[in-house]
């Protein structure tokens, strides 16, 4: 893998000057709050004394450190601080005196018990935008019920339509925090758009199930009006077919991504080099197609038998049918159009430097910010004096167990 070096001084990026505090954990808010940075925001991390972001321990996999982590942090400042200390107060108060932000993932009803709502802090800090994501929002049967990843990708009916028929399944990725985290974040920047005009701070509130549910539109759609779901389909397309992955002579597997009877007709000509199936009664139209799938995929599934992986792609290149290859993280690591695109950056870390992929959206203005992943506490000393504390009141703090 070819990794570049990032610059990161010297650039005007979107965000800078804006000061986010962010009372986060696990993988919604600490993602939503990393895009924010890669922008050029300062994101103060705060975390618990000792123990930090619980994220920190999930795994060891990066030279030690944790897998999620690495993905989530970089570009932050870490500030350990115990939010129930009686001190802790009033240095969080000094730091939302200077934030524009206030993002927060805690229990539900943490933050509020704690005077963090944005009810509390409106009348102190008329500017600060708060975000608050939790599982299922405010309000609501559900507000105070725990949410984690997997419980809402069931609740949103995504486990339902995911899987094999035989079984559902989960997505392989952290997806209901992704989306959560996403939207928190493109909220943030309409938040600030719209205190640009007003002057004034607004209150976000995020939902996991929202956000998933609203991911859901097709399916939902497809079932309106008692209508049966689409059916579980593995790696394959519920509703389109061939969409999906067949295997070939090789012992690869490849992807197929027809959409439309064009495609169709020349997919049986150029790459099963079968014409004359395009007109069989039996695959006339998607419909007919996807009713009988199973003797279609046994029919391509021959045709392909005798080829290898690149003899299959080269015939859909050719006759212009989308394909994919079945990757391996193995070989996203190695992708030649990452690396053609040069994607791949290094980010220093506790553990040394490390690959991190730049944001997948490119601004020929500005080049994103890519800064260390903190350590546990790197920064506290330095944010602690910039709120006034002599060097004397933050050993007293640590004594205490502050910080």
């Amino acid at each position: 893998m070819n990794v570049s070096n990032q610059p990161t001084q010297g650039v005007l990026r979107p965000l800078e000057g804006i000061t986010v505090i962010s009372l986060e954990h696990a993988i919604a808010a600490p993602f939503c709050t990393r895009q924010l940075a890669d922008m050029g925001a300062r994101v103060i991390k705060i975390e618990r004394p000792g123990v930090g972001d619980f994220a920190r321990a999930y795994d060891e996999r990066v030279n030690g450190m944790a897998s999620h982590f690495v993905w989530t942090n970089r570009s932050k400042e870490s500030l350990t601080l115990d939010l129930k200390h009686p001190d802790a107060e009033a240095i969080l108060h000094e730091l939302l005196g200077q934030a524009d932000v206030l993002v927060q993932n805690l229990a539900p009803g943490a933050a509020k018990r704690m005077g963090l709502s944005f009810e509390a802090l409106q009348d102190t800090f008329p500017k600060l935008i708060v975000c608050d994501i939790s599982g299922y929002g405010e309000g609501g049967p559900y507000e105070t019920k725990k949410a984690y990843d997997l419980l809402i990708q069931s609740e949103s009916g995504f486990v339902s339509v995911t899987g094999s028929a035989n079984e559902p399944a989960k997505a392989g990725c952290s997806i209901a925090d992704i989306a959560a985290g996403m939207y928190a974040y493109s909220s943030i920047l309409n938040a600030l758009l719209l205190r640009a005009r007003t002057g004034l701070g607004s209150q976000i509130d995020v939902s996991m199930l929202e956000s998933m549910v609203e991911w859901m539109g097709f399916p939902l759609y497809y079932a309106y009006d008692d209508a049966p779901q689409p059916p579980r389909a593995g790696a394959a397309h519920a509703t389109i077919f061939p969409y999906g992955p067949f295997p070939v002579g090789d012992g690869n597997t490849i992807m197929l991504g027809l959409q439309n009877e064009r495609e169709w007709l020349v997919f049986c000509e150029k790459v099963l080099l079968n014409p004359a199936m395009a007109l069989e009664p039996l695959f006339a139209s998607n419909s007919k197609r996807v009713e009988n799938r199973d003797v279609l995929r046994q029919h391509i599934v021959n045709a392909l038998s005798s080829l290898t992986i690149d003899e299959v792609v080269a015939r859909l290149e050719a006759a212009q049918i989308a394909n994919a290859r079945v990757n391996q993280m193995k070989d996203v690591w190695e992708h030649p159009q990452l690396k053609a695109r040069q994607r791949w950056v290094e980010v220093a870390s506790p553990v040394g430097m490390l690959p991190t992929l730049k944001p997948p959206a490119s601004n020929q203005s500005f080049e994103a910010r890519i800064d260390a992943i903190p350590a546990l506490g790197q920064h506290t000393e330095a944010i602690l004096a910039e709120v006034g504390c002599s060097p004397e009141q933050i050993e007293t703090l640590r004594q205490a167990g502050a910080i």
